[in-house]
């Protein structure tokens, strides 16, 4: 059976254009594995803890090589659950709005958590970061209000694809699709063409990874 992590960064709920997408990447991929199992991950909705207090300690205990307390523990026991649940999953989806020029703060909380060392990557003064997270598809969504397709958007940077890019890269994430969605807001003909390329791009990557998991 072919898991499927969906990491939500849309508040929108229905009228998210991410999330639209989505659906139809998600359906898609069902006509090829109908026993898809999809389990998701609401960043607005998940208790995301504040990194600080012992859960700050205990990553620095951990590079330091020294011993948690009991404290330290229990904070980092739910980072740990947080980055075995990323990794189980054969395939994740992240479905995104661009936020001034990048993404949600939400899903930089979820990133900037699952990012741990000894979890995800590890650090070795003679060789540098290495990643620890199994490589495997990643589709990455991303809507946004102005069309990126050609450059910037009147004149405003796109940030949020180079740093998905990167980020998800550090960790063990290297085979990355980003689908962008956009423009979103505009004559409504230019919004429905730019749902329908971004549709017919996840159908294809739908089929793509079904021959693969043939």
């Amino acid at each position: 059976m072919t898991e499927l992590l969906h990491i939500k960064a849309s508040p929108r709920a229905d009228l998210s254009h991410s999330g639209k997408a989505a659906a139809g990447f998600i359906a898609a991929l069902e006509k090829h594995h109908p026993a898809l199992q999809v389990r998701e991950i609401d960043v607005w909705k998940a208790d995301l803890p504040a990194f600080d207090g012992p859960l700050l300690a205990a990553k620095y205990a951990r590079l330091a090589g020294r011993s948690f307390t009991p404290q330290e523990a229990e904070s980092w026991a739910a980072i740990e659950d947080m980055v075995h649940r990323l990794d189980a999953a054969k395939i994740v989806l992240l479905s995104t709005p661009m936020w001034n020029l990048s993404i949600p703060y939400r899903l930089k909380h979820y990133i900037d958590l699952v990012t741990q060392p000894g979890l995800s990557f590890r650090f070795d003064p003679q060789t540098g970061y290495t990643p620890l997270l199994r490589p495997r598809p990643v589709v990455a969504i991303l809507a946004s209000s102005g069309d990126f397709s050609e450059g910037p958007s009147w004149g405003r940077p796109d940030l949020a694809t180079p740093y998905l890019r990167q980020a998800l890269k550090f960790i063990g994430f290297r085979d990355v699709d980003i689908v962008p969605v956009g423009p979103t807001v505009g004559k409504p003909g230019d919004v429905l063409a730019a749902a329908e390329k971004a549709q017919a791009h996840l159908a294809a990557l739908a089929e793509r990874l079904a021959r693969v998991d043939a």
